[in-house]
């Protein structure tokens, strides 16, 4: 599918890649994608893996661009929006920010003027083509400014839709955040396996088989989580006992407690 629309990346990290890989997969053709990116290595990187435009001026990178992708760190962010608000003014794009806890308003004003924004929060998962993107729209963004930035983060997974700009906290609590927990249960089995006289190599390929077909299992059916746990827990055997062992030890309030916690720190840091 080749797409005349090009497309601006400022920064050219992991996040950035992952997306600009997803959209050349899909057909997108690689003239126009330019990234605007201030290491010179990172940008030999991208040349020789992608073929795309890059180069160290982000206003040169972002002139003519119909959207631009902020993919850069939270404490850089404003610098970069200072220096790209004049050409955002003049050509006005269509802007997405991967900028984790940079809420619109404070985007908006560092840009300095009324530019069509787009929020989203990605997960690491996105770096294999796995993962899934929570994005909010601004009053400025219309239909087709909705179905833009959908498909460019499709290219790195799953697209969900939040109402609410405040909705984002709660959206880094589960999934900004949540590869970290599994991460840590997979930490715990594999650690559990070994106790119980497995070779490591062997009790993480168990635990990580497990994990990745529970996920798909889930994702393949209609049913919800609670249906798929009673489905495979037969009344008195081994799962019941494994079960009951995680609900005794609060591995369900554990969780709970994990997502409130990454919230109110997404909300503080917002703030």
């Amino acid at each position: 599918m080749a797409n005349d629309r090009t497309i601006a990346f400022i920064g050219g990290g992991n996040m950035a890649a992952s997306l600009i890989g997803g959209l050349l997969e899909a057909g997108w053709d690689p003239e126009t994608l330019a990234v605007g990116e201030p290491d010179e290595a990172r940008r030999g990187h991208l040349v020789e893996r992608f073929g795309v435009t890059v180069t160290g001026d982000n206003a040169a990178a972002v002139k003519g661009a119909a959207t631009v992708v902020l993919a850069v760190k939270p404490q850089a962010i404003e610098a970069v929006a200072g220096e790209l608000g004049r050409i955002i003014r003049d050509d006005h794009p269509l802007v997405i920010s991967v900028a984790a806890g940079i809420r619109l308003e404070k985007l908006r004003h560092w840009l300095g003027v009324a530019a069509p924004l787009v929020r989203v929060m990605p997960n690491t998962p996105a770096l294999v083509g796995s993962g899934v993107s929570a994005l909010y729209a601004g009053d400025d963004v219309d239909g087709p400014g909705r179905a833009e930035a959908e498909r460019i983060l499709r290219a790195a997974g799953e697209v969900v839709w939040v109402p609410k700009e405040a909705h984002m906290d709660t959206v880094t609590g589960v999934s900004g955040s949540g590869p970290a927990y599994f991460f840590l249960i997979l930490e715990a089995l594999e650690e559990a396996a070994v106790a119980e006289g497995l070779d490591r190599e062997t009790a993480r390929t168990l635990a990580v088989q497990t994990a990745k077909g529970a996920a798909i299992l889930a994702e393949s059916r209609d049913e919800a989580p609670a249906g798929l746990r009673t489905e495979v827990t037969s009344p008195g055997g081994t799962t019941a006992q494994g079960v009951a062992a995680l609900e005794r030890g609060g591995a369900r309030p554990a969780l709970a407690d994990a997502v409130a916690a990454a919230a109110r720190r997404s909300r503080e840091l917002g703030d």
